[in-house]
């Protein structure tokens, strides 16, 4: 810092930059955005690490339980432009495979459900978020990354009744499986999640990366 104040007497200007702070970080839509990734991160990490803390004792004072995170299969094969949402999900999934050895002992399941498409407002409530977002250096991707947005909402994509009653039925089964993979799309994501990382790259490229038309 000393080195930086030494400048100041120079033709430069110094900025104090403090990442760890919103005020300091320089741009109002940093703080934005770093607000967006914590709500998101409260609710698909933190909140059902936070459930989990509460229900497991009474699991183990009566002898059993069943705990069912939703995860999603971005969360084993991200995509461009859903980086944070991707990371959250990963983040779940990792907890899943310690969590599940970790309560075995007490005789307690621990399901992980992986959705594919599933019809719902997912993908009109993120387009609005989106409408008159400045993409700066990505403004000529953004109608790749409006793309991505509404990639789980198509004609194919699984009715939420449907999926619902699919996992409900699993789940309540007197031998709940370890995972749950169900709906539109998951057939390609778990062959991309065994594919080599060229082969996702090229993949994703094609399909999230190109620029916007020329109209």
């Amino acid at each position: 810092m000393s080195d930086l104040t030494d400048l100041r007497s120079t033709q430069f200007e110094t900025l104090e930059l403090d990442v760890t702070s919103r005020r300091k970080c320089g741009k109002s839509e940093i703080s934005s955005y770093h607000d967006a990734i914590k709500r998101r991160d409260e609710i698909n990490a933190l909140g059902q690490l936070r459930m989990v803390q509460q229900v497991v004792p009474h699991m183990v004072a009566q002898g059993k339980g069943c705990i069912v995170n939703i995860g999603s299969v971005v969360g084993k094969v991200p995509t461009p432009w859903g980086g944070s949402y991707c990371a959250s999900k990963a983040f779940m999934c990792t907890r899943f495979r310690i969590r599940r050895v970790e309560l075995r002992p007490f005789n307690i399941d621990v399901v992980l459900v992986h959705p594919g498409a599933i019809r719902s407002n997912f993908g009109s409530n993120a387009m609005e978020k989106l409408r008159d977002y400045d993409w700066k250096i990505y403004r000529d991707f953004k109608d790749a990354i409006a793309a991505r947005a509404r990639a789980s909402q198509n004609d194919k994509s699984t009715d939420a009744t449907v999926f619902a009653r699919h996992v409900a039925q699993k789940v309540l089964s007197s031998n709940p499986p370890k995972m749950i993979t169900f709906g539109h799309m998951t057939g390609l994501t778990n062959f991309l999640s065994w594919s080599p990382l060229w082969v996702r790259d090229r993949f994703f490229t094609r399909k999230f990366m190109f620029k916007n038309k020329i109209v």
